[in-house]
Parts: C-alpha cells; structure tokens; sequence
C-alpha cells in the first residue's frame, strides 16, 4: 500500500448540505443561522470551489437532497468546462420537508417507472449532459429495481446515451443486493457498471460483495464512511483503538476512518459529507495516512453485526 493516495480518490457527497435537515450531528454548530436556502446555497458553492481548488473530482448528490441538484448546477454552469469531474446522482427517493428540519417525513422511497422517468427528467433539467453516473437510490434485496424488466430497458437506454448506470444500497443485506444486482443484464450486457455501498469500520460487511463488484468491472463509491458522524468524534468504545491510530498518523478521527476505506483494494472513490470547508480539509487528510497491518486489524475489532449497525442508525434523530 503506497504511503499516499490521490486526493481524487476522495469524493465530495451533498447530502449533509443540500437541505436542511439530515441524520449526522451538530448541523447547528456546522451549518449557518437559518439554514435558508440563499445561506446554503452559498455553503454548497463554498465547499464546491473548496473541493474542486483541492484535488476533488467526483461529485456525488441525488433527487432527494432538497436542493442539491439545483445547487450543483448552478455551480457547474459558472465555473466552465471543469475537465475530469465526475458528476453522480441518484433517484429513487423524493425529497417532501418542503426545506423543513422538522417534518414528519423527510423522503420517500419508490423505484418504480414512473418515478424514474419523472426523476431522470429532473435531474435532466438541471444537469444536462454534466451527468455521468445515475444510480437508483438506497436499493435492497427486495427492490423492484432488481427484478422489473421494464425499468431495466429504461436504464438500459439511459446507458446508451453513456450515462453509467448503477445503484446505492444500504441496510443490513447490502451484499445480497449488490450480488443480486451483478445479475441483472439486458440483452446479454451487464446493466448495473457502478455500486455506491456504506462501508466504514463499524460496518464492513459488504465489503465480500464490494470486491465481486469491482473484479465485475463496476465503479465502486464508498458511501458513509465516517458512519454518519460517529466515527469523526470522541466515543469511550472507540477510543482506545482510533485514538493511538490517529495520533500516531497526527491526524483525527475522521481521516483515520476515511483511509481505512480507501485502504480497500476495491474502492475506486470515498465520499466526504463534509459540510465545512474545514471538516473537508481535515477529511482530504485521510489520502496522506497509511495504515500498517497491525493498525488495519485493530481497527477491524471495532465492527458491530450489520443489524445492530443498522438499527441504531435507524433511530439517528433529523436534526
């Protein structure tokens, strides 16, 4: 494993910053008074020209992150040609705060046709042709999106216009649904070229299917590597193993818990969620770590069986 990674490895995720409501922690301290839409608007932009004078150069946002897409555009159409970035997105989910913190429901989840085909000529309008991956949000194993043959010519068609097609899975049988997807084809060619997975060190466990995926030839995106924000604070359980690694490497917790991801030999691009410039910096860290083999093992020690993992994540508040 070299000493130091590309910092394009490491992507730039708008789900903590597209809206104002999300699952990770302290957003009153990390984000501005109010959290209007002109005020975040401006953070995207600010963490975008951050990213991009960085290194960054793979964006990745999707239908449900309020006003991301939006955001993004407007940022992409004032900075020209931007050569080398990768522009992901996803459908699936319909964003319904209405830009509010406190709604009862914040997204909901649908992979059927029509909802790709209304969500696909969204983020159309918005992206035009800077889309180069769009993937189906958040699939299970018991997702129509990996069984319906209507929806799989539509995506099938979207792939011929050169727009890699993939999903994102998420909850305890990820690699039941990124194994399932790998079986998909139409007409003979494989359909799903790229999977976006949360792995982090807390929860490894698609890490088998991950690995299937990238010998496959699909783009891999490691998703939530910081665990949502518990892997990028002080925690009595986890200190006595993060603490030592990321002393000894002069750096926090975060970039210890994003190199462990880009030590993978499989993961293609990490996202970030940070929502500062600052957290940003601190996670763009993580490209200068090298983990020794006795580091990468005690880290190893600290996973949680994906359903503890998952339900504890599922009753993170929206804040």
């Amino acid at each position: 494993m070299p000493t130091q990674v590309p910092v394009r490895r490491i992507g730039l995720g708008l789900a903590a910053v597209g809206r104002p409501g999300y699952i990770t922690p302290d957003r009153d301290r990390d984000l501005p008074p109010g959290r209007g839409v002109d005020a975040m608007r401006r953070r995207v932009r600010e963490l975008l020209d951050h990213a991009w004078a960085s290194g960054v150069r793979h964006i990745d946002t999707a239908r449900s992150y309020g006003r991301a897409e939006e955001f993004l555009a407007e940022w992409l159409s004032d900075g020209g040609e931007r050569p080398g970035l990768v522009v992901s997105s996803k459908w699936g989910y319909t964003y319904t705060a209405n830009w509010r913190v406190a709604a009862g429901t914040h997204e909901v989840k649908d992979h059927g046709v029509a909802t790709y085909d209304r969500q696909l000529a969204e983020t159309r309008r918005l992206l035009g042709d800077r889309l180069d991956v769009y993937q189906v949000h958040s699939v299970t194993p018991d997702s129509p999106a990996l069984t319906d043959p209507v929806l799989h010519r539509r995506l099938a068609g979207l792939a011929a216009t050169g727009v890699t097609v993939g999903l994102s899975t998420s909850g305890p049988a990820q690699g039941e649904a990124i194994r399932a997807a790998l079986t998909v084809s139409v007409d003979g060619a494989p359909l799903f070229r790229s999977v976006q997975a949360t792995w982090n060190i807390l929860e490894p466990s698609a890490g088998p299917a991950l690995a299937e995926a990238h010998r496959a030839g699909c783009a891999v995106i490691v998703k939530e590597a910081l665990a949502n924000g518990r892997l990028a604070t002080a925690d009595p359980a986890l200190d006595p193993v993060l603490g030592p690694v990321a002393e000894a490497a002069g750096v926090a917790y975060d970039a210890v818990a994003l190199a462990a991801a880009l030590h993978q030999p499989w993961a293609g691009r990490v996202l970030s969620g940070a929502a500062t410039t600052a957290q940003l910096d601190a996670n763009l860290r993580a490209a200068s770590v090298a983990l020794a083999p006795a580091q990468t093992a005690a880290l190893a020690a600290l996973a949680e069986t994906p359903a503890a993992y998952w339900a504890h994540r599922s009753r993170l508040p929206w804040s």
